[in-house]
């Protein structure tokens, strides 16, 4: 939810400025673009070479250098980015933002803004307490700014009480919250399968497949940013998530199958993009195969079909989409497995188009959904292919 959002993070004079060091670093570990703006009080706590080095982006402390006349831009800033987090927030700095003062830089970029404006208090149990606080604060939510609560504790004054600023991680859990709300798939639990399965014939050979799973893994991280709680269930393979999501790894198709029949009750959408095995050998031998033979006979049984078995299990509501990798007679086999899985949206790969199918970073694909309507897409990265793929999934939930 976070990678490549442009953030500001405002800093003001608190002894909680220190925590604005490890928010800076969990900011950048999600993929968000930091740029710090540090008020003259907040130097006093933590410096601008810190955030600077976490955030490897200059820190912004004044208006202009006075030495060379550089500007920095308050306007600029405040249209670059997709939100501005002041954490902590101080009851100086939120009084300014109540009343519309700007006499420093980051008070101004903040009038400048016009995305979403979230704020951390920390202060005192008094001050935050003090009729004034209870009414700016008040204000600023009224203009539309998303306050993050402090917490109770021990206070540096020695009080115990509220006023602390939350917590860097509570933070970032506030705002992958809040940019969810009104997201497409927000509620939905989705399960996602993708990479191949790899049947074992002894201790250290196998029956595989050239699948790298990353068609499964751009569809799970689309639909996880659309807002869905995604369970990915992958067999072996070198990919990682770019989003908050639960992986399972497996090896087998025996493992995927137990893996999906576990988790599918509690899912509302289920898509099958795993290149599951459709053999496996009937015997696994305990020892390495020796090479002594000039030929070697192996003996293989059909896998449990996953797809079939879902089908078979899936309740009112509920969607499921599968895909078919077709060599010859592609539009017949699709639409043929659409309707003995029992599926609701099938996705073609042929290996007859260039640039689709296993490894490569696109694919080509042809949708059909129940009525046998089918949908035709360019070729195209697969990260876009799993927007579309997505989009499609989107309209079976609206209608």
């Amino acid at each position: 939810m976070l990678k490549d959002k442009k953030i500001i993070l405002g800093v003001c004079g608190s002894i909680a400025a220190y925590k604005s060091a490890i928010l800076v670093r969990l900011l950048v570990k999600a993929g968000a673009n930091v740029k710090v703006i540090l008020t003259a009080d907040a130097a006093n706590f933590i410096t601008p070479l810190t955030l600077a080095t976490l955030s490897k982006n200059p820190v912004y402390t004044q208006y202009f250098d006075p030495e060379t006349g550089v500007w920095s831009n308050h306007v600029e800033l405040g249209l670059w980015a997709d939100l501005v987090l002041i954490a902590p927030a101080s009851a100086n700095t939120i009084a300014k933002m109540a009343s519309g003062l700007c006499d420093n830089l980051l008070t101004a970029v903040y009038l400048s803004a016009k995305c979403p404006v979230y704020f951390a208090p920390a202060m005192d149990l008094d001050m935050w307490k003090h009729e004034s606080t209870t009414h700016n604060v008040e204000l600023l939510k009224s203009y539309g700014n998303k306050m993050i609560s402090p917490g109770s504790g021990e206070l540096a004054s020695g009080l115990y009480g509220a006023g602390r600023m939350a917590e860097p991680d509570e933070i970032i859990d506030h705002l992958l919250s809040s940019l969810k709300q009104g997201l497409p798939f927000l509620g939905k639990h989705v399960l996602v399968t993708a990479g191949p399965t790899c049947e074992a014939i002894d201790p250290v050979r196998f029956i595989g497949n050239h699948s790298s799973g990353k068609m499964g893994f751009a569809i799970a991280d689309v639909l996880s940013s659309l807002g869905a709680t995604v369970t990915l269930i992958t067999g072996p393979t070198a990919e990682t998530s770019k989003q908050s999501l639960k992986r399972i790894d497996v090896v087998s198709a025996s493992d995927m199958l137990n893996a999906c029949i576990n988790h599918f009750d509690q899912a509302d959408i289920v898509v099958m993009s795993a290149a599951v095995a459709d053999y496996t050998p009937t015997v696994v031998q305990e020892n390495k195969i020796k090479k002594s033979e000039s030929e070697f006979n192996l003996s293989l049984k059909k896998t449990q079909d996953i797809l079939v078995t879902l089908g078979g299990l899936k309740k009112s509501g509920q969607l499921l989409i599968g895909f078919a990798l077709e060599t010859d007679n592609e539009f017949e086999n699709a639409m043929g497995k659409l309707k003995k899985k029992n599926l609701d949206l099938i996705v073609l790969n042929s290996l007859n188009d260039q640039g689709a199918g296993f490894k490569s970073d696109t694919n080509k694909i042809t949708i059909f959904n129940k009525a046998f309507e089918k949908t035709e897409f360019a070729i195209k990265s697969k990260a876009e292919v799993a927007k579309d793929i997505c989009n499609e999934i989107l309209k079976l939930t609206l209608s």
